[in-house]
């Protein structure tokens, strides 16, 4: 485990996935993330990369050959080795290799950055083509929160809170973890949404196109709670698993396949293409209170 502190949070990344562990405020004494009870989901923060979401027939083609590839690809389940560590900031990179051109033929460098800055912490994805063909990947945050954040709290005491005025609906999901063709009615000229855990019974509630770039998640019952910020995630995943103590607010710049989607990776809604050399970063912030 690697840790990186301030005088107001201490935070800690696992080498593995790269992926947060801990958000702890040394002047509240809070715990703002999940605590990864495997009962539920072991799981606390990992990074999506090179797909967001799962893929038809866990699958994929590419210039006419087929490969696998898990839903959320597989940097989540690989050692990232740590680039450099300063007073503020902690950088991991993840690069292509033997492995993963298994199933991703695509060389590339992927680092993760976290940098904190008072009670906010930053994190950025860098995503390098060093290879010579054009690339094609996705990329997203799946933070959970603890949620109920302070004791004698329920779950249901909690609510997300919008930074705009949203009407938009959800896409619901196929058994198969599919986007389906038709999305339903969700959020209706309001920016607040009250938190029960049946709301999760379906699975995931994805969102395309929101006007808001932040979330909060608030409760009347405590002065305590969090913001998620965020620009340029064109999709957005908020989740948590049955009667579960968190939840999940998931930026994300790609989406699951379609029900109707075809193979092709090319082809694929939400994917990012990035040219031999160049680079695609994206920003992400946690501000706890």
């Amino acid at each position: 485990m690697y840790h990186l502190s301030n005088d107001q949070l201490n935070i800690t990344i696992a080498a593995k996935g790269a992926e947060l562990q801990s958000i702890y405020h040394t002047g509240n004494q809070l715990e703002y993330m999940w605590s990864g009870d495997p009962a539920f989901w072991s799981k606390k923060s990992p990074v999506l990369f090179p797909v967001v979401g799962g893929l038809k027939n866990n699958s994929y083609t590419y210039k006419g050959i087929e490969y696998p590839l898990g839903r959320h690809g597989f940097a989540r389940e690989r050692e990232f080795t740590l680039s450099y560590q300063n007073k503020s900031s902690i950088c991991f990179t993840l690069e292509s290799d033997e492995e993963s051109l298994k199933s991703y033929p695509f060389q590339f460098r992927f680092s993760v950055l976290y940098t904190l800055q008072e009670s906010q912490l930053t994190i950025t994805y860098q995503v390098e083509n060093t290879g010579s063909d054009m690339m094609y990947f996705s990329v997203g945050a799946h933070p959970a929160f603890a949620v109920p954040l302070v004791e004698e709290t329920d779950f249901s005491d909690y609510y997300l809170s919008f930074s705009h005025i949203e009407t938009a609906p959800k896409w619901p999901l196929s058994p198969d973890g599919l986007i389906e063709s038709a999305p339903i009615n969700f959020l209706d000229n309001t920016n607040r949404l009250a938190l029960t855990k049946e709301m999760f019974y379906g699975d995931a509630l994805v969102c395309k196109q929101l006007a808001s770039n932040s979330i909060s998640i608030l409760s009347n019952k405590t002065k305590h709670g969090l913001t998620v910020r965020y620009d340029h995630f064109p999709y957005m995943g908020i989740w948590s698993a049955r009667n579960a103590d968190f939840i999940c607010i998931e930026p994300w710049c790609g989406i699951a396949d379609s029900v109707l989607a075809t193979s092709d990776i090319t082809k694929k809604e939400g994917i990012n293409n990035l040219h031999p050399g160049a680079v695609f970063t994206r920003n992400w912030s946690i501000e706890v209170f």
